[in-house]
């Protein structure tokens, strides 16, 4: 069977079919790596932004960034599925939004597709029109934000069931479309901005359900003292956690993507280009 909005990857190697053969889940198939990124030039370019009059925030630049690095990365959009692997037909990346700032307000999920000319300016029109329009209430609950409160408010002899058959669906790439919209489980992947609230990255597992091979999460941005040769300085340095399907790519992959996404956050001017265009990342930069 094949899968929505995806495309069969062939021609695997040994390795990779056999890989999935014995870890057919993906909760069984994660890897995580813990890394601090250095923000300096992010920060930077961010506060001149907003003395030019754009509203920009360093969530906007996390997630042009990682779309940027998404298209030249191509295996970061690949997900398994049935014990195939499939290679989403475009770039979407989910996060969860709340209403309003209190413990008990309510969460919905937003996804940002990434087209191929976006780039910083759209793609932050984009998510502050959405969530400005989720706390104003100027949108209606659709697909999957309406599906869960209709679900989650049935008995559990009824619930329990009906869930099961979706999670069937859903492995075997036949999840109806209106569950699929608006579900962050189905985007390329998952980010979180715990930075946001004062906290540090978290290690944050995968699911089994849907086509979300990555999710990241992103601390707060800290002072810190490095040392570089014989000299110290203060950089602004931010955690970020990525946990990460290993039958998609090897962690040889992951860390060069990882590398890339600091090549692009150090140069930011280079969020301003397409998100498709081509980034050649220098070698020294690849150098451990």
């Amino acid at each position: 069977m094949g899968s929505r909005n995806a495309k069969r990857v062939k021609n695997l190697h040994g390795m990779e079919q056999i890989a999935i053969d014995l870890k057919p889940h993906r909760c069984d198939s994660f890897v995580y790596s813990q890394v601090d990124l250095d923000m300096t030039n992010l920060v930077k370019y961010i506060e001149k932004k907003k003395k030019q009059g754009e509203n920009i925030t360093l969530f906007h630049a996390f997630v042009t960034a990682i779309g940027k690095v998404f298209y030249n990365r191509e295996k970061l959009n690949n997900f398994v599925q049935n014990r195939h692997v499939f290679k989403h037909n475009d770039i979407v990346i989910g996060f969860v939004a709340k209403v309003a700032f209190e413990d008990h307000a309510e969460e919905m999920m937003i996804m940002v597709p990434i087209k191929e000319n976006d780039n910083l300016e759209s793609i932050s029109k984009f998510i502050k029109d959405k969530v400005d329009g989720i706390r104003n209430k100027k949108f209606k609950k659709e697909g999957a934000n309406d599906a869960i409160d209709i679900l989650g408010k049935l008995p559990n002899i009824i619930r329990v069931p009906l869930v099961g058959a979706l999670k069937w669906c859903d492995d075997k790439g036949i999840l109806p479309a209106s569950l699929c919209k608006d579900n962050l489980y189905y985007s390329s992947t998952i980010v979180s901005n715990l930075g946001s609230i004062g906290s540090n990255s978290i290690h944050h597992n995968l699911t089994n359900f849907g086509t979300s091979s990555s999710l990241i999460t992103m601390g707060e941005i800290v002072d810190k003292e490095i040392i570089k040769g014989d000299k110290k300085e203060v950089r602004k340095i931010c955690d970020w956690g990525v946990a990460f399907d290993e039958r998609v790519a090897d962690g040889f992959y992951l860390i060069k993507s990882l590398k890339m996404l600091q090549y692009i956050i150090d140069n930011p001017e280079m969020l301003e280009e397409d998100a498709s265009k081509k980034v050649e990342v220098p070698k020294k930069e690849t150098k451990k």
